[in-house]
């Protein structure tokens, strides 16, 4: 038996949908990381970008365990010294709720080329409206869709 390696070509994408309303963000990034990077498919290829396209909608309505609302924070950092800036996780839920998710599923993703591909068939949106509706999206429910 010969092993099987997917063809940039011959990748077959779908595009989901998924609500975020009252999901564990970081249970929420992994599942969908998972999905971009195409693991919850047979033809997974490592070195080929065999994910789906995902849309999140309702990205304001995710819900952080513990303390992580008041405590956690996001870190950039400008390059220069001292230009180190925090943001309060909580006021990033207000203002730009989809950044949050975007944030922690980049996270999840390879650090190279071919997770910089996987991230941009991410759409996230805050409230329930989307502009993907020609492609039929069709929902899925992550508590059953990958690993359990």
């Amino acid at each position: 038996m010969k092993t099987y390696h997917a063809k940039p070509g011959e990748v077959e994408r779908e595009w989901l949908l998924v609500d975020a309303n009252d999901m564990v963000l970081g249970r929420l990034a992994s599942r969908v990381a998972q999905i971009l990077k195409g693991k919850n498919k047979p033809q997974y290829t490592p070195h080929v970008d065999t994910g789906d396209f995902v849309v999140v909608i309702n990205a304001d309505k995710i819900r952080l365990t513990g303390n992580k609302m008041a405590t956690k924070m996001a870190y950039r950092h400008s390059g220069y010294n001292g230009g180190l800036k925090e943001t309060p996780i909580s006021r990033m839920l207000e203002r730009h709720p989809d950044r949050v998710i975007t944030r922690a599923v980049k996270g999840m993703l390879p650090k190279n080329t071919l997770g910089r591909a996987m991230a941009k068939k991410l759409k996230v949106y805050a409230g329930p409206e989307h502009p993907h509706v020609a492609q039929g999206p069709r929902p899925i429910d992550l508590e059953d869709h990958v690993d359990g």
